[in-house]
């Protein structure tokens, strides 16, 4: 029974190695292959939307490197590229998006994030500044001294 689990991972594991091969270059003009990665860097998986295009393995994102690859084999320079995507799917697809007025809150978005927190701590800060502390009322100050006096009553003992 052992060695017939034995002869299976054996085989499981030479069957699992023979798999891999050498990497096929997607393109075989290597310079058209790295203006495509050149793109592809600068461009945003609408899927993933932290990743690049070059970075991405989703589906969309291999779809949209095989698009740039063949718009760039008919000739189309790497601004022609970057346009059609844009006009496309709007700025969001670059992964640096220029600074105009419809992006304006993406740029501006975490600065104003952060004065908005820093402002809440202010206004917080003083609130409390200004706040007596809470006291204590007659009967619980009568029944605080109590528990200390038989706490301190136990301790002796």
């Amino acid at each position: 029974m052992i060695s017939r689990t034995w002869v299976f991972v054996l085989l499981a594991t030479l069957t699992h190695a023979t798999w891999g091969g050498e990497a096929v270059p997607a393109a075989a003009d290597p310079a058209l292959e790295a203006r495509v990665t050149a793109v592809a860097t600068e461009l945003r998986c609408l899927v993933c939307q932290n990743q690049t295009l070059a970075d991405s393995n989703a589906p969309l994102a291999v779809d949209l490197r095989e698009q740039i690859r063949e718009q760039m084999q008919q000739g189309a320079s790497e601004r022609d590229v970057v346009d059609y995507m844009v006009a496309r799917y709007g700025d969001f697809v670059r992964y640096r998006p220029p600074f105009k007025a419809t992006t304006v809150l993406l740029w501006a978005g975490p600065a104003l994030l952060m004065l908005a927190g820093f402002a809440a701590l202010y206004i917080r800060l003083r609130r409390r500044r200004g706040e007596a502390p809470p006291g204590l009322s007659d009967e619980q100050r009568s029944r605080a001294q109590a528990l200390l006096a038989d706490g301190a009553e136990a301790g002796r003992k």
